[in-house]
């Protein structure tokens, strides 16, 4: 087992336990108080938040995930090659809108909660999922493909039976780029109400307690890594996959 391994099963270990008994760790957060504030978050679950703000985060990805890929399956068709920059436009607005203007925008529309959070970050999560899947289904070796057609394979079969699952570790790639992007962002969505870790931090900046934004920077931060490490592994395990077939085909 590898340092780099033990550290992360460490730091989930450690997360996992801050966040059933965080009470526990109080000790390490106290130096950071005055003034008698409460050490540890105590206007809601830490364990309720982290599990509502991966909620929206998953669903946010998912749906940004089905769009992304449907959009660049359609333009690496040849009857939909004439909407590529049409589909590139589309999913540059969601990087060059701040997500913040994208929430007060929403807030009218969809009310306060987790509807306009949902919208901003799969806005926000299109882009890199879009671009990869795009270079993933364009960069395929031609010989693979008129391999593909000479075997008498339809467009479609082609498409689910080679182009996708070739081009997966790249759109993976994306969509881990994506999900790391919308676990930071969605912290901005407890200013219109979406229970998010966004509460936590929020709520130290109004009380002055460092405290409070140390333990939801924490949380989302160990999120991240851990969530960017696990989609790592599964990529270079679908490369080493990918690798493994094109050369026993060969």
């Amino acid at each position: 087992m590898s340092i780099g391994l033990v550290i992360r099963l460490l730091v989930l270990a450690l997360l996992v336990a801050f966040l059933v008994s965080p009470e526990s760790f109080a000790f390490l957060f106290e130096p950071l108080t005055k003034n008698n504030q409460p050490i540890i978050y105590n206007q809601g679950s830490l364990l309720d938040l982290t599990l509502n703000h991966l909620l929206i985060v998953a669903v946010a990805t998912a749906l940004a995930t089905t769009v992304a890929v449907g959009l660049a399956i359609l333009v690496t068709r040849p009857f939909g090659a004439e909407f590529l920059p049409l589909s590139r436009s589309l999913a540059n607005v969601g990087q060059t809108f701040p997500p913040v203007a994208v929430l007060a925008l929403a807030v009218p529309m969809l009310g306060f909660g987790t509807a306009p959070t949902l919208v901003a970050l799969f806005l926000y999560g299109l882009l890199p999922i879009f671009e990869n899947t795009l270079t993933g289904l364009t960069g395929l070796p031609p010989t693979v493909t008129e391999a593909a057609r000479g075997m008498g394979m339809t467009g479609r079969q082609r498409l689910v039976r080679v182009e996708l699952p070739l081009a997966l570790p790249i759109i993976l790639a994306g969509v881990r780029l994506s999900t790391v992007i919308s676990l930071a962002t969605a912290t901005i969505g407890s200013t219109v109400a979406a229970r998010t870790l966004g509460e936590v931090i929020i709520a130290g900046l109004l009380s002055s307690n460092t405290a409070f934004v140390l333990q939801g920077g924490l949380i989302v931060g160990a999120l991240a890594v851990l969530i960017y490490d696990g989609l790592s592994a599964i990529e270079r395990a679908l490369t080493r996959r990918t690798g493994q077939g094109a050369r026993a085909n060969a």
